[in-house]
């Protein structure tokens, strides 16, 4: 008799201590799982019935919440909706949220583990129930600018400071107002979701970060010159034959320069001449020299490939892999299956302006709670070191080059070395082309790296994106 009470009572007690487990499983380390569980109807009305903290830049509400008279409580509300969508995204009912207002909805709702003492002590002080404010690290003027010149040509724009990571400006065309779903009326932000989601200019895709990348054409070149010099294999000063047409391998299909003919004239050009005349030949024969498997690992070491949030996830680019050798000829000038975000490029672009460090990028300036206490301080944090500094230095001189006496002349600004890479990529036999500027200011002293991409245009990156991204650094320069 004994010996069955002692199995049972052993039953018991492990099946007591499976639920003791259980429960604090989920009750303490899972329960951000649980709480961002999209069924979870009732994480969503808590998400409401408190006061949701702001989205700033340079101080002032980008987003925020205001009083409402209905269950809610509180409304979201969106100043200059349209200007920092790509930033913001968007918080509603129930389609999801997006941007910060998804990446950091913990720290917004005050869910956050860090801020569980904070909801304590507003429950005994019986105070509302607020959540933390975000600050980011946009520049209100360069945002601006950036919008201004990109206008209604859809595309993107991103800048960074190449010192730290701060992004100052991340623009997306076609944009949108987030406040069309920040409604409580369920069937109107469904009506408006839908209606964004079938417009064919893809207003909810933000292009600086996601959605189907882009062919980056002859700003890939920096990546091909990367891994030339800073492998050691070739110098600027390396020579290739300069014809002013070239058959692909194992193909019939030939390839030409951008401009016709040969790449400046003469028997062979240099990776200076080529990089700063932006010709396709030269470096699809580097490009063949190089092989695929070392300018993969060049492309990795930038970020291709890599996962990144900035807070919210940005998609890898893709330099594509089992290439056959046209495929890799094609490649190698940025074309073929090469995929790119606009944020790749500005981070390539900054990595060199940085002396060949990469910093991580983000949109975080700081997270603080209600009582001004800062759970998260601004992180500066290096993400990679692609290549050398002093490759670094060979390609920054390259791109002043590029800009002073090339194929990025439009970039020129009166007394700064602008050190700038266009690009113009093909998207198939009679289609409109997607246009590239890629460069920092000033030279000899960083303070910002830009890409720019305009989709759709029958025009080239010199004429169409480099006096965009001109406008941007000077929205930099003359802070």
């Amino acid at each position: 008799m004994n010996r069955e009470l002692k199995r049972v009572s052993l039953v018991v007690l492990a099946m007591f201590v499976a639920l003791f487990a259980s429960s604090t499983i989920i009750g303490v380390f899972q329960q951000d799982n649980l709480r961002n569980n999209p069924h979870n109807v009732r994480t969503l009305y808590d998400s409401y019935s408190a006061e949701r903290g702001p989205i700033l830049v340079d101080g002032q509400p980008i987003a925020e919440s205001v009083p409402s008279n209905d269950v809610y409580k509180f409304q979201r509300v969106y100043t200059q909706p349209e200007l920092y969508s790509a930033v913001t995204g968007y918080f509603t009912l129930n389609q999801g949220n997006t941007g910060v207002e998804g990446a950091l909805n913990d720290y917004l709702s005050g869910n956050s583990n860090s801020q569980f003492l904070d909801k304590v002590n507003a429950i005994l002080t019986g105070q509302n129930p607020k959540g933390a404010s975000v600050s980011l690290t946009i520049d209100p003027k360069v945002q601006q600018a950036a919008y201004d010149a990109l206008g209604n040509r859809p595309g993107a724009v991103v800048a960074i400071n190449p010192k730290t990571g701060a992004i100052l400006a991340m623009v997306s065309q076609t944009a949108y107002d987030p406040n069309l779903l920040a409604s409580h009326n369920t069937t109107s932000v469904i009506a408006n979701y839908k209606q964004l989601l079938a417009s064919p200019l893809n207003p909810l895709v933000n292009r600086a970060v996601a959605g189907d990348l882009y062919h980056p054409g002859s700003v890939f070149k920096l990546i091909v010159a990367s891994a030339a010099i800073d492998s050691g294999r070739y110098t600027p000063d390396s020579t290739f034959p300069n014809p002013p047409t070239l058959q692909l391998p194992d193909s019939t299909t030939y390839i030409n320069n951008a401009e016709g003919g040969s790449c400046g004239g003469g028997d062979t050009v240099s990776i200076a001449t080529a990089l700063r005349l932006s010709c396709n030949i030269p470096f699809a024969e580097l490009g063949q020299a190089l092989g695929q498997d070392l300018i993969a690992k060049y492309a990795k070491a930038y970020g291709y490939g890599q996962a990144l949030d900035i807070p919210m996830s940005v998609t890898p680019s893709i330099y594509p892999t089992g290439m056959d050798a046209p495929q890799v000829l094609l490649s190698s000038f940025g074309q073929f299956d090469d995929r790119v975000t606009p944020l790749q490029i500005a981070m390539t672009t900054a990595t060199i302006a940085n002396g060949g460090t990469e910093m991580k990028p983000t949109l975080i300036q700081n997270i603080t709670a209600p009582d001004l206490t800062v759970i998260q301080p601004f992180q500066k944090s290096v993400l990679a070191q692609p290549i050398s500094s002093t490759t670094a230095a060979t390609l920054t001189a390259l791109m002043i080059a590029d800009v002073n006496n090339g194929a990025a002349s439009n970039a020129r600004i009166s007394g700064v070395d602008v050190a700038g890479k266009t690009g113009t990529a093909q998207n198939g036999d009679g289609k409109p082309y997607t246009v590239w500027f890629t460069g920092f200011a000033p030279a000899s002293d960083p303070q910002v790296a830009v890409a720019v991409v305009v989709e759709n245009q029958n025009s080239i990156g010199n004429v169409i994106s480099a006096p965009i991204a001109k406008k941007v650094i000077e929205a930099v320069l003359n802070k």
